[in-house]
């Protein structure tokens, strides 16, 4: 079985080194050889990150010029190679096992077509860190239940590992949209092709910058809300996005 990596990009150039580290440490301390195949989507970058990128040997580069997250991902997807495909952050990076639990949890169940598992904000107050947490049962709590129903379920945008095959019969990425509901399109399609399984012990870290910029509870009732008009009417509430990006020494 082969993985792909896909990593959007867009001005990630101080976080992507450390994405790309995380991926390396994981290779290099892996008790078994996988195969793997890491792909960095350059979104309309006007920074370093396609530099930064090329500094690792191995890494293959794509440019997408129409700039938007799930643009990214579908151009992604189309150069990925892999039987199964990880979709990823520039502002993520992988918890130590994090690769041996994918290969295990596909390999082990030919009808699992979808991994996911939460985000930990590693750069949030204790505070604002509970209130994610509270937040994440909540979803837990709709993923069950709707996945019963063949519905929807919970894929957190971020750190989701697909079958490239259930996915191709899924229709792929819907590229009209622009960031939020993107991760539950890709439930409520690709359940209906299989297991999508939500395990809360197969963590990714992340930059909760976006939460800390907009705020914990306000980003809360925007993904809430969206997770529910995507299941509703297909297509998500809120229709733009803005980027928060890190500066240096954040």
């Amino acid at each position: 079985m082969k993985l792909s990596f896909v990593i959007p990009a867009h001005n990630e150039e101080f976080t992507l080194g450390t994405c790309l580290d995380s991926i390396m440490r994981e290779l290099a301390s892996a008790a078994h050889h996988y195969d793997v195949e890491i792909i960095v989507v350059n979104n309309a970058s006007g920074d370093r990150t396609r530099a930064v990128a090329l500094r690792y040997p191995g890494v293959k580069v794509v440019d997408e010029p129409q700039k938007g997250i799930v643009k990214a991902r579908a151009r992604g997807f189309q150069e990925a190679t892999g039987d199964i495909v990880a979709n990823i952050d520039a502002d993520t990076f992988l918890p130590p096992g994090w690769l041996a639990r994918v290969f295990g949890e596909f390999e082990r169940d030919a009808n699992l077509v979808c991994l996911t598992g939460p985000l930990t904000y590693y750069d949030l107050s204790p505070l604002q860190q509970s209130l994610v947490r509270m937040f994440c049962w909540f979803g837990f709590f709709f993923h069950v239940i709707f996945r019963f129903l063949r519905i929807g379920a919970w894929v957190q945008g971020g750190n989701f590992v697909l079958r490239r095959d259930a996915w191709i019969r899924a229709g792929g990425f819907d590229t009209s949209i622009d960031f939020y509901g993107e991760d539950t399109d890709v439930a409520r399609r690709i359940v209906r092709q299989g297991k999508v399984k939500f395990m809360f012990r197969f963590p990714i870290y992340s930059s909760g910058r976006r939460l800390a910029h907009e705020g914990v509870l306000a980003i809360g009732w925007r993904y809430t809300i969206n997770y529910f008009w995507v299941l509703l009417f297909g297509k998500p509430h809120t229709t733009v996005s803005r980027d928060v990006r890190r500066s240096p020494g954040i």
